[in-house]
């Protein structure tokens, strides 16, 4: 039976690369900081570093894009550098990784035999049921899987195809795509990561918590980390005033769409969709889609993709925590704020004129929620 190797823990490898005392505890500080942990956790951070080695993670790509992969390069804080070179070790990643072909697949193996129950598995991509639809060196995706999810300490399913069948799952999938989740082996805990593709530092950061604390992150009821999952687009999105005052874009060039109004009406999702896009946001916090006059396609949420057509407005909203119905401003507006389930109006007529008087619109541009 094969043993786990010792391995040099994350301090002493930092060491051997000329990092001093005072550089370790910047690094430490600034990774606390990335986590969002409070200042006094510093000590935790630097004794898990201190007694802790890089975390081995393969990382597989089955049926995708590879955006989950574009995306992690792309975290912005902590960077993918600080996280490949200082926390983890990447020993396989088809978009990454030097080596191809033989020496490529007997690299997993020799990972999965000398860390067994400490490598990470990493997944991006569904599995398709469909026979031949997808082998890796001559073998099935499923089967190649099943194999190394079976000596993992843990999966981490990467993007909305790994974590709910994504785009290749979309009707009438003709390959019978499937979460990689459904795959994986009883008794091998795994967390969802969403999102089409997932927030490079929310994928960073789940690696991150697993090396300081050794374990999984708090989940949800669908085992999404609960840290960046926990909040709807809707409760956090900057536009939300123009929702509760019923100033709606009804087109994409009106005055509405100019003036920054809420894109409800032209589809957006954020109502339903739990990620933390307007926390993060994109492109190192620059920006994310709503900010930059998209509506949500709730990419995070499961068959997002058969949710078509993406520019008409949803039906129905879910009663927590949204304060009004927007075809019924006036009556909102008029007396208590009402949480519950928004409704159309069959008659469209009766929406004009029922604002008596429009808010300030620079001062509710100037209002960020949660501030």
């Amino acid at each position: 039976m094969a043993t786990a190797v010792k391995r040099k823990t994350i301090y002493e490898e930092l060491r051997e690369q000329g990092v001093t005392r005072r550089e370790f505890l910047k690094i430490a500080t600034a990774i606390t900081m990335a986590l969002g942990l409070k200042l006094k956790m510093v000590p935790t951070v630097v004794h898990a570093m201190e007694t802790r080695p890089r975390l081995p993670v393969i990382w597989m790509d089955f049926q995708s894009c590879s955006g989950p992969t574009e995306s992690f390069i792309r975290s912005y804080q902590p960077s993918m550098q600080k996280v490949l070179f200082d926390m983890i070790s990447l020993e396989y990643n088809g978009a990454l990784m030097a080596g191809s072909g033989t020496a490529a697949e007997e690299h997993i193996l020799k990972i999965m035999n000398e860390y067994p129950g400490e490598y990470i598995l990493a997944a991006e991509g569904s599995l398709p049921l469909l026979p031949g639809a997808l082998t890796i060196a001559g073998r099935p995706a499923e089967e190649t899987f099943r194999e190394v999810a079976a000596k993992a300490k843990a999966v981490v399913a990467m993007g909305s195809c790994a974590t709910w069948g994504g785009i290749p799952a979309a009707k009438p999938n003709p390959t019978l795509a499937r979460a990689v989740t459904d795959f994986v082996p009883p008794g091998v805990p795994f967390i969802r990561i969403p999102g089409c593709p997932p927030i490079g530092e929310v994928m960073t950061n789940t690696l991150a918590h697993i090396v300081i604390f050794g374990t999984l992150p708090e989940v949800d009821e669908l085992a999404r980390p609960k840290a960046y999952y926990r909040h709807r687009l809707h409760d956090k999105c900057q536009r939300r005033p123009f929702f509760d005052a019923g100033l709606y874009a009804e087109t994409f060039n009106d005055e509405g769409a100019r003036q920054g109004y809420c894109l409800y009406k032209l589809g957006c999702r954020g109502p339903t969709t739990y990620n933390a896009c307007a926390e993060l946001r994109w492109n190192g916090g620059l920006s994310w889609p709503i900010q930059s006059g998209h509506p949500c396609i709730g990419c995070a949420a499961p068959n997002f993709w058969d949710e078509a057509p993406f520019y008409a407005r949803v039906v129905q909203l879910p009663g927590a925590q949204t304060t009004i119905n927007p075809e019924r401003v006036g009556a909102v507006m008029a007396g208590a704020l009402a949480a519950g389930i928004a409704v159309h109006a069959a008659a469209t007529v009766i929406a004009k004129g029922r604002i008596a008087k429009k808010p300030d619109v620079k001062a509710l541009k100037d209002i960020e929620i949660g501030q």
